[in-house]
């Protein structure tokens, strides 16, 4: 074995040639052999490059395929949730894996991913694409971290833009007729959406001891995720307390009665399957939620919807934005505006009445050519 400034070089039985060199406190051999030395000491004068460079990547990390990096990046984080889990690991196995899933990492491109995107916008919706494309960004991230890939093949994708105006504004009479349509024992849970503009989770997840009926208040410390289990929510902000009207304490005091709930049951949920176990997003949306949905003519309809109502009725009513902030549980007021506020109707009206009254005054009802003379 010959030695030189950078790395080491062998020559194999079959009169090819091998490069190595130790990086990491590893012995790195090189992916291929190679015809000559000449070759090899290229080879190695490159990589010296671009380990002076910070540019170094694993070559073995860049050799695995998409799918097996796909397995290690759902392994990286353990506190990451079960229902978030469940959610990222059907992306990356409906949608990613059965395109890129046996490429190695280092052959992906840009405009492999750009291929990738543009097929899912020409059958799914654009906020769909956005959040599966979010997966693979978060995925090729990792590999970049891990020094497996110099760069992510990620950079410069574009994506569908949302259209905002697909997005209904729920009005009152269409939150009653859902509700009308939602069998009783979960109607209250459509008004904890509309009205205080809780989370499907956060409204699953509320107990016996979440509620103040003697105060009017409710209090959201935990939610129930998709898969049926109770966690914090996932920042800080989503712990809060709310005031709720007298009506909707009606219907809570309600609710306790016919499910024969009282103060001593401090920490049983409030909202349960028929068989007494925790609601399965799942279950409960495709049992409860469509079919009233469909009854009520309001198709397509999600349960996030009566929280974006809430946040735009807030809005068009003019309350404050710190207060809607703090219902609504966000971390910032920029989620609350630029995420969930939608301009109303009604809202929409009184502001063009307004900025005619401001500008025309009492010429209003004038003529152009009146007001001429």
């Amino acid at each position: 074995m010959s030695r030189r400034h950078f790395g080491s070089v062998r020559k194999l039985p079959s009169g090819r040639y091998q490069a190595s060199y130790w990086h990491l406190a590893e012995r790195q051999v090189a992916p291929q052999t190679f015809t000559t030395k000449a070759d090899v000491q290229t080879w190695l004068s490159n990589i010296e490059t671009t380990i002076h460079k910070g540019e170094w990547v694993d070559p073995a990390g860049g050799r695995m395929t998409v799918a097996e990096l796909a397995d290690r990046w759902k392994e990286r984080d353990p506190s990451k949730r079960s229902s978030t889990l469940a959610r990222d690991e059907a992306i990356l196995r409906v949608h990613v894996t059965p395109v890129l899933g046996t490429r190695n990492v280092y052959q992906v491109t840009p405009t492999d991913i750009q291929r990738l995107v543009n097929g899912w916008a020409q059958q799914q919706a654009a906020r769909t694409v956005v959040r599966q494309y979010a997966v693979v960004r978060a995925l090729f991230a990792y590999a970049a971290r891990a020094r497996w890939v110099t760069r992510t093949p990620c950079d410069g994708i574009k994506l569908p833009r949302p259209d905002d105006s697909e997005r209904r504004v729920l009005t009152p009479e269409e939150v009653a007729a859902i509700a009308d349509a939602v069998p009783h024992a979960y109607r209250t849970m459509v008004w904890l959406g509309a009205v205080v503009g809780l989370r499907w989770g956060e409204v699953a997840g509320l107990t016996v001891n979440s509620l103040d009926l003697l105060k009017g208040t409710i209090t959201v410390r935990h939610q129930l995720t998709r898969d049926g289990q109770l966690a914090v929510p996932k920042t800080r902000a989503g712990v809060r307390s709310m005031s709720i009207p007298a009506p909707l304490v009606d219907h809570l005091a309600e609710h306790l009665a016919a499910t024969g709930l009282t103060g001593q049951d401090r920490g049983i949920l409030l909202f349960r399957a028929s068989n007494g176990e925790p609601l399965h997003y799942s279950n409960w949306r495709q049992r409860i939620w469509v079919p009233a949905v469909r009854t009520a003519g309001l198709e397509g309809v999600s349960f996030h919807d009566l929280r974006r109502a809430s946040a735009s009725e807030m809005v068009a009513l003019g309350i404050d934005i710190k207060t809607a902030q703090n219902r609504l549980g966000h971390s910032s007021v920029r989620m609350t505006l630029d995420v969930y506020a939608r301009a109303v109707p009604t809202a929409d009206r009184a502001a063009a009445e307004q900025l005619g009254r401001r500008f025309f005054g009492s010429t209003r009802n004038a003529a152009p050519s009146e007001q001429a003379h």
